[in-house]
């Protein structure tokens, strides 16, 4: 059942990874939030979801294709979901709409579920 459940992390993570390269950018760079390219002046919002497409697509694959790296990239994803959470939160704040997500509860219900990617990645990881 782990197995199975990190492969289709892996998946995800690299259709997200690719997602983020090619047909759905504008989408998210409405998850990224304006402190980002004020922290960093040099990096701009669509610099902000190449990269973190290049880091998604990474991810996905060392989840199945380093396995004696597997608990180490488990633990490298969850860290990665948490540190997405405040484009999440962001996008919630400022009422941005992507993903169909369009209301205020929509995007609230969804902040739910970065804990569980978090478990996911950590579970599906271990032995």
């Amino acid at each position: 059942m782990r197995t199975f459940a990190r492969w289709l992390l892996a998946t995800a993570m690299v259709f997200a990874g690719i997602s983020h390269l090619t047909w759905s950018r504008t989408e998210f760079r409405a998850q990224v939030p304006d402190w980002t390219t004020e922290l960093v002046p040099a990096v701009d919002t669509d610099t902000v979801v190449l990269a973190s497409g290049v880091a998604e697509i990474a991810l996905g694959v060392s989840l199945v294709a380093l396995p004696s790296q597997r608990r180490r990239a488990g633990t490298v994803l969850a860290l990665f979901f948490a540190a997405v959470f405040p484009g999440n939160w962001s996008q919630f704040t400022h009422h941005r709409d992507g993903f169909g997500l369009d209301t205020d509860t929509k995007r609230l219900v969804r902040l739910f579920f970065q804990p569980v990617l978090i478990a996911w990645a950590l579970w599906s990881t271990r032995r």
